[in-house]
């Protein structure tokens, strides 16, 4: 007796998502294979955001449904087009509906065999024809995704060298045209910089830096224009600029910065001293000790410096942030001199210009370490967890553009010719050393936030939104975590057998953390616990944190003095050398700060089609629980939004980097 399937299948709904091309399906059960049935209907069938029904026919029953198989020949003498296929949902003649999700792009003759949307373990399956499918995905993707080494010494990536010769799989709505966009010219032209960029000259007085910044203002960036010198908004961008990752709590003064109690008792309270006030918690440290010699290069024909200064802090008791102590370099001797509030107006400004350098290098060397690490946990995730594995269902929504945009930050930014490498002090050498240091000190607690702010000793310092919309973020996303992972995991047995999970943590911890076992990355899992720290910690990087490093930029960098990437003048080694014109020496050169502006716009625009966190626009689940997790995660960021949003209207610098409308799910630019 002949049973009847009925087909529906849904077209992506991006821009060039249709097809005229043949699509044929092929449906695979217990008990049998259909015939290969060409999908078509009364007109066009593969249409933008549609959905079109079909009948297959088979003499008998399949029984239970395993795969579906599509494929795409070209259509007579059209040129051949991508196909984005959504869902494929079945009703089988015993009126079960199937879905199969598929969310990925076709190409001319490819054949893609999908899975029931039922998330899966590999302990749990029970036909050999999906052991077999599980068995042969993972080998192709073992052979299409392998690793290789971008610069010694730093996380290994997957092995496309542009991005657009990345599988169709990964591809997501990346196009031509985003490939093109990502460049330095394009950013020049946005910000009315073109014209500077060919200039090689120094700048004459701060009145040419006012008309470069003014077309491409932000709100923020005039109030950075306005108050960049200010010691107090100093201190509030060590909270809450482009780089919040280098304050910390100082209970003890390192025994290479020469400061005594005497030297900063006149920037204190009265009544009391430099020990008292560490004791009691408000006196704080920036050691940029990584950028010890550090090689620098030239620039427009001229040597670049860098220094690698400590820097001290103080909370006064209206809970400001205050610049009281600045040393240059890390040996102290007589030709490196502590800078002090009280010294001259040109030596004070000079050396917090030092600081804005080395701060804004270790920045650069924090996000794209941090961007790296994304790209290792996608290239494991797709090398050692099917489809079906309940753990790839929800991390593959953060997984969006990663691979595409790591390619394109390699070529265009960090090779030897890219715009940091040719427009920082330390030049493709010096940054590669510094992101190597910054690999050999990042540990598994410092990429994880609540740990983090405790062994900074940040827990108490205030107007640190940093700190409190990151640890709100790093709680609702650890509960839905938390009820993902123990749904799909009811013991540590559970988590121990699963060998597929095992293999995805053991080569992110080789090729992404390089063996190193000092950095407490785990090398196996355990236990849930362990699982559920470890994916709340994977989705945080990829997402808050990634934006909280990323999304600032122009605003403290497009006033270029704020965030210089090079300085042409070595730090001073002696009190009262400066004078009016030397910072105008010091700053770097035209096109050299118009690059790096560049740079700035580039990683800091939103995608024009971004996924903001916790939206899962693909289903990839099909089940009513996961479904439930998700619209109680996006009702939490919901209300987070709003709370974030009222609060900045009371602020004079409102932050939004990791207000939740604003985050992107994944590492897409």
């Amino acid at each position: 007796m002949e049973a009847i399937y009925d087909i529906e299948v849904t077209t992506g709904s991006m821009t060039h998502a249709g097809t005229f091309d043949n699509i044929f399906i092929t449906l695979i059960g217990t008990q049998g294979v259909s015939e290969r049935t060409k999908l078509d209907s009364y007109g066009r069938d593969f249409k933008t955001g549609m959905k079109v029904r079909y009948k297959v026919i088979t003499r008998f029953t399949l029984a239970n449904l395993l795969l579906v198989r599509l494929e795409k020949d070209n259509f007579m003498f059209l040129p051949e087009n991508d196909w984005f296929c959504s869902l494929v949902n079945v009703r089988t003649p015993e009126k079960d509906v199937i879905h199969f999700p598929c969310y990925r792009w076709m190409a001319e003759g490819e054949v893609i065999e999908l899975r029931e949307a039922k998330a899966t373990k590999i302990y749990e399956e029970k036909y050999s024809q999906l052991k077999e499918h599980r068995k042969n995905e993972l080998k192709l993707n073992k052979q299409v995704y392998q690793w290789t080494e971008f610069k010694t010494g730093l996380p290994q990536h997957a092995c496309f060298q542009e991005p657009l010769s990345l599988p169709s799989v990964v591809r997501f709505s990346f196009t031509k045209d985003t490939d093109s966009a990502f460049n330095c010219s394009t950013a020049l032209g946005e910000i009315k910089m073109k014209k500077l960029a060919k200039k090689p000259d120094q700048w004459v007085q701060m009145e040419d830096m006012n008309s470069a910044f003014w077309p491409s203002r932000t709100t923020v960036s005039e109030y950075v224009r306005l108050h960049w010198m200010d010691d107090d908004f100093f201190g509030y961008q060590l909270l809450n600029g482009s780089n919040p990752m280098m304050l910390r709590r100082c209970t003890e003064l390192p025994l290479n910065f020469a400061v005594t109690n005497g030297m900063v008792q006149p920037f204190l309270e009265s009544g009391t001293s430099l020990t008292m006030e560490m004791k009691q918690g408000n006196i704080f440290l920036c050691d940029y000790k990584r950028l010890v010699d550090l090689p620098t290069q030239f620039i427009n024909g001229k040597q670049q410096y860098v220094a690698a200064p400590l820097c001290l802090l103080y909370k006064n008791q209206v809970g400001k942030l205050l610049p009281i102590a600045i040393q240059l370099q890390q040996q102290a001797s007589e030709d490196n001199p502590v800078f002090l509030p009280s010294d001259s107006e040109y030596d004070w400004q000079l050396s917090k210009l030092y600081v804005r350098n080395v701060d804004c290098l270790e920045h650069q060397a924090s996000f794209y370490l941090r961007t790296h690490l994304a790209e290792t946990f996608t290239v494991s995730l797709m090398r050692n967890l099917p489809a079906a594995h309940p753990m790839h269902k929800l991390l593959v929504p953060h997984t969006r553009y990663t691979m595409q945009i790591n390619t394109l930050i390699r070529n265009r930014l960090l090779g030897p010719e890219g715009a940091v490498t040719q427009n920082t002090s330390i030049g493709d050498e010096g940054m590669t050393n510094l992101m190597n240091a910054a690999l050999s000190n990042l540990t598994y607690s410092s990429l994880c936030l609540p740990e983090n702010i405790s062994d900074r000793g940040l827990e108490a310092i205030p107007n640190f939104f940093y700190r409190d919309d990151g640890l709100r973020l790093w709680s609702f996303i650890n509960d839905f975590v938390r009820s993902m992972v123990e749904f799909y995991y009811l013991s540590d047995s559970d988590v121990q057998q699963d060998t597929e999970l095992q293999d995805w943590i053991k080569e992110i911890f080789i090729h992404g953390f390089l063996e190193r076992s000092s950095t407490g990355i785990p090398q196996c899992f355990s236990t849930v616990e362990e699982v559920i720290k470890f994916v709340t910690m994977v989705i945080f990087t990829v997402s808050a944190q990634h934006s909280a490093l990323r999304a600032g930029q122009f605003d403290y960098g497009s006033w270029f003095p704020n965030a210089p990437g090079s300085l042409k003048r070595p730090p001073p080694t002696s009190k009262g050398s400066s004078d009016k014109n030397t910072l105008l020496e010091t700053l770097p050169d035209m096109n050299t700060s118009a690059y790096l502006v560049s740079v700035f716009r580039l990683l800091s625009k939103h995608s024009s089609d971004l996924v903001p966190l916790g939206q899962y626009p693909e289903d990839y689940f099909c089940q009513m629980a996961p479904q439930k997790m998700i619209r109680d995660l996006q009702a939490e960021l919901s209300f987070f939004s709003e709370s974030i949003n009222d609060r900045n209207k009371g602020l004079q610098v409102p932050y939004t980097y990791m207000c939740p409308d604003n985050i992107s799910n994944s590492v897409s630019i």
